[in-house]
């Protein structure tokens, strides 16, 4: 398996996705939101977008299985299987909010080996593959040396359905904001793991997420030099709904954070 030549075929879908978004951006009306769920929106850009790159993926890799956000393709595949996330910030698409991203992975049994992230307000690509190095518009990137908390800054999100455990992670994020120089909230899970991927940001910690929202973006910050566990320290971060990324240096006092604020919540 060539994973770089197949990455340079994926950052040319996830460009023409990005493309798209920007051509019909400004042609999305009201009445073309659905609401699948409580603060869960979708419209006929995600769908496109997913339908588009679904049929160019397996083109590209008839083999391999789907692990959609928009569910447009369910079989998976024996070893390989795309997770795909058409348009993740759909919410900043939607109120023309110049941040959201298409993210695109590939999972070989149960590694991932190729990741790429495509913001295109910025025209920002991050991608890497199995046994390569990370990068941002075809350089080389790398984590941040940060190693002091207090100059630390951080990445999170908030949920919008799993209530449930907001009181302890709003306690978490209190604690960081006193004890860091900041956290930020743009809105696309995948993006905030580019940029802890490239050293904006030391960390990006969240729950509530799914697959497709992070596979692609946890695999360019481990090839990065960064690390990535669920909220117990373990592996279990891209199904498992809750993760923290940082620049490794950083990660067992964020790691600590957590576990104190958050980690008997769930």
């Amino acid at each position: 398996m060539n994973y770089k030549s197949l990455t340079l075929d994926v950052i040319a879908l996830a460009k023409e996705t990005g493309k798209f978004f920007l051509d019909e951006i400004n042609k999305v009306k009201v009445s073309d939101i659905e609401v699948k769920g409580l603060h869960d929106f979708v419209s006929y850009v995600d769908k496109t977008a997913e339908a588009r790159i679904v049929k160019r993926l397996a083109e590209i890799l008839p083999e391999a299985g789907f692990v959609t956000e928009e569910q447009t393709a369910t079989h998976r595949g024996e070893h390989f299987n795309w997770i795909v996330d058409p348009l993740d910030g759909t919410t900043n698409f939607l109120h023309h909010i110049p941040l959201y991203s298409v993210s695109i992975a590939l999972m070989e049994d149960d590694k991932m080996v190729i990741g790429v992230v495509y913001e295109p307000n910025l025209d920002e690509c991050f991608y890497a593959w199995k046994d390569g190095r990370a990068y941002l518009n075809e350089k080389e990137i790398h984590v941040s040396d940060q190693r002091e908390m207090k100059n630390t800054l951080l990445a999170t999100g908030f949920p919008y359905n799993d209530f449930g455990r907001l009181p302890g992670y709003i306690d978490l994020f209190t604690w960081f904001a006193k004890n860091t120089s900041g956290l930020r909230r743009l809105g696309s899970a995948a993006v905030d793991l580019a940029y802890t991927a490239c050293g904006r940001y030391e960390g990006f910690y969240e729950y509530g997420l799914h697959a497709w929202d992070v596979a692609a973006g946890t695999f360019i910050v481990q090839q990065a030099g960064g690390t990535v566990t669920d909220f117990k320290g373990g592996e279990d971060y891209i199904f498992g709904a809750e993760l923290l990324a940082s620049n490794t240096l950083l990660h067992e006092p964020l790691l600590d954070a957590v576990k104190s604020h958050f980690g008997d919540s769930k």
